[in-house]
């Protein structure tokens, strides 16, 4: 194999800190770094980097003139094959910058579709990459169809034999594009059916769902591995995991759950991205309890707890209860973080899991009694509510009634407590 073959892209990173912009979309070097690993993670290298601070982004080139100038240069002086821009670039304003600065150019959405076009490797996974891409591509077509001449019915300068009612490439493009999207999003709806389908079924089976979820490299998947003793592969790079992986763990004598690892989260995630990845990010809304891990080792670690905090209120699951793991505590010198839903450990090594595992098992069962019942055959209907609204671990039919042994939750309990025998209601301390 050549060294051509071989050689990486090489990148020059942009970005902009405008007083006009939101703070939280203004470019930073904590920002420029994670795009220099994005950049590494897509299988190129970084070059040189480059931030502007100005009032507002200039509408015709992002940056102003003087510093297009300026990256040119950095770009020839490096031998670059690409400009990547840490900021969302208008289609307008992508062309102009690929014209003026002579080589491909990127934005931060463009790079992180890349990645995940690369790392999809399940069939819903590449339907989802695949409609984020047709999203994204749609309204940067013009800018891509420039050198085509365009069928106009006034004539204008189009060559003979084209003038006349047709229509223009762009235009067949674009009819194109929004059929494709239209096909996607039926396969991705006829996905969410499946997926409600098995969710209805784990719920009448009483298989409590909890979420891995996380800022990407947080180290979700070294956690599932950890207490399942699954074989994901586990590497220290961005947006490693795409495909959704569920294992069962069972975490107590009477409870067995399905922990599901997800896509990680990034700050500036594209709008369109979220919107794809809803297929599997909404069972982020119906798991019972969401594991939220960060990487206690990462300096900006409260930052990128805040983001994923703000992706999960957007994808509607801020009311699901929240487990928070601090993972790579064995790297953190200082006071740990504390609480009463707050774990730390070490996925990597194993310490702390015992922890986690037993503050999941109390989170599931808070409310929940484990209960034995003596149901009389008059009341056998109760059957039917217990097996579809608690777990029921043993049943036995008698001369007397139907023995029960279940473990109800709260909303319930009161429905089946004149079924305990001997069971006394607890008095108030003013009664």
């Amino acid at each position: 194999m050549t060294d051509t073959e071989n050689k990486k892209e090489r990148a020059v990173l942009a970005g902009l800190a405008a007083a006009s912009m939101d703070s939280r979309e203004r470019s930073s070097e904590v920002s420029m770094e994670e795009l220099s690993a994005l950049v590494e993670t897509a299988g190129g290298e970084t070059a040189a980097m480059l931030i502007q601070q100005r009032p507002t982004p200039d509408p015709r080139s992002f940056l102003g003139d003087g510093k297009v100038r300026e990256l040119k240069e950095l770009i020839e002086r490096s031998d670059c094959d690409l400009a990547v821009f840490d900021n969302e670039l208008s289609p307008s304003q992508m062309r102009v910058l690929s014209e003026e600065l002579g080589v491909r150019v990127l934005d931060r959405s463009g790079l992180i579709l890349d990645i995940f076009a690369q790392r999809a490797r399940t069939r819903e996974g590449q339907l989802q990459v695949e409609l984020a891409q047709y999203r994204y591509l749609l309204p940067r077509l013009t800018g891509m169809w420039t050198h085509l001449v365009r069928q106009t019915a006034s004539g204008g300068s189009s060559p003979i034999g084209t003038r006349g009612p047709g229509e223009t490439q762009l235009e067949t493009d674009r009819r194109h594009i929004r059929r494709k999207i239209q096909k996607l999003e039926e396969e991705l709806a006829e996905v969410r059916r499946v997926r409600g389908t098995q969710r209805r079924r784990r719920e009448k089976n009483a298989m409590p769902m909890v979420c891995l979820v996380g800022y990407t490299n947080a180290g979700k998947s070294t956690l599932l591995n950890c207490l399942t003793g699954a074989d994901i592969p586990a590497n220290d790079r961005l947006f490693d995991t795409l495909d959704t992986t569920t294992r069962r763990l069972k975490i107590d004598e009477t409870t067995e759950i399905l922990l599901s690892d997800t896509v990680g989260f990034i700050r500036k995630l594209p709008t369109h991205l979220i919107e794809a990845f809803k297929a599997t990010l909404e069972e982020l809304s119906f798991a019972d309890v969401l594991l939220h891990v960060i990487d206690l080792s990462n300096p900006e670690w409260e930052e990128q707890a805040r983001v994923v905090d703000e992706l999960i209120a957007q994808l509607g699951a801020a009311e699901t209860p929240c487990l928070r793991v601090y993972n790579k505590c064995d790297r953190y010198f200082g006071i740990l973080p504390h609480g009463e839903d707050v774990v730390c450990l070490s996925a990597k090594s194993g310490e702390g899991a015992d922890a986690l595992v037993g503050k999941l098992s109390e989170m599931l069962g808070r409310g929940k009694r484990h209960v034995t019942l003596a149901i009389p055959y008059a009341s056998a209907g109760l059957i039917d509510t217990l097996q579809r609204e608690a777990a029921v671990l043993n049943t036995e039919y008698t001369e007397e009634g139907i023995a029960v042994e279940a473990v109800v939750p709260a909303e319930l309990f009161g429905r089946v407590k004149a079924y305990i025998p001997g069971y006394v209601e607890p008095k108030e301390d003013w009664e």
